[in-house]
């Protein structure tokens, strides 16, 4: 019995790995296709799907057709390598295998993690392509109109030559705004802080003050003793300036 269990847990562990072998490739080819559909099929064929209605088949159609083929075929290997998981999770709850629980339990955490990941990458690069795909579509509709407007008058490609510059004038004039309104407010975040850090001073100028008062009567009877020898260097001054004009005049 303990035989049979342990070759049933080997068999899964070979099918986890077989599966993740799989994705792992599934998913390199997945993730070249997404990063090349932006380069060359929508260079070589969604451009040519707007300029041309009668055309039937392109590369970049083709290439659609692919990613929904690769998504589907490693949807269904997420699919397999979760229901393989969710076998070795009931037979690391069976009884008989209670001795083996920890070991067994920190594998299945592994290939948990691994399946965590592939679902995570994949998700996130069948995002990025469909992001780029519908872009790619809003673009060729919006050049395809572009297109169909210049070939029509003459006046009308004037006024469309117009409107461009014009939007690209007030796209320009809206950076200028942006730059302008980013230095002011940078500015008054320095002078803030200057100011800030003035108060700063201040208060603990005060604060020295008011924890020392002997310091400011020291500070307060120079200031008076000051104040002292100027008046009597004035009245000395004084005294003498009279006395030279009362010896001048007699």
């Amino acid at each position: 019995m303990a035989a049979g269990s342990s070759n049933y847990w080997e068999d899964l562990r070979k099918q986890a790995r077989q599966l993740e072998n799989e994705l792992d490739l599934k998913l390199v080819s997945f993730s070249k296709l997404c990063t090349s559909y932006s380069g060359t099929a929508i260079r070589d064929g969604r451009r040519d799907r707007y300029s041309s209605d009668t055309t039937p088949l392109l590369n970049g159609s083709s290439q659609d057709r692919m990613f929904d083929t690769m998504a589907v075929e490693i949807e269904q290997l997420l699919a397999k390598l979760t229901g393989v998981n969710d076998k070795m999770a009931e037979y690391t709850s069976t009884p008989g295998v209670t001795s083996l629980n920890a070991a067994l339990m920190h594998t299945l955490q592994r290939h948990r993690d691994i399946l965590q990941d592939y679902t995570h990458e994949f998700n996130k690069t069948k995002a990025n392509f469909i992001a780029i795909r519908e872009r790619e579509d809003l673009l060729g509709s919006v050049r395809k109109d572009i297109e169909s407007y210049k070939s029509g008058s003459g006046v009308n490609n004037r006024r469309t030559e117009l409107f461009l510059k014009e939007h690209d004038h007030l796209r320009n004039s809206d950076r200028l705004i942006e730059d302008t309104i980013s230095i002011a407010m940078a500015t008054k975040e320095n002078v803030t802080s200057q100011r800030g850090v003035l108060k700063t001073i201040q208060s603990k100028v005060n604060s020295l003050a008011n924890r020392f008062p002997a310091i400011n009567s020291l500070v307060q009877r120079l200031n008076l003793r000051k104040r002292r020898d100027t008046l009597i260097l004035g009245g000395v001054i004084g005294v003498c300036t009279i006395l030279l004009l009362l010896y001048a005049f007699h």
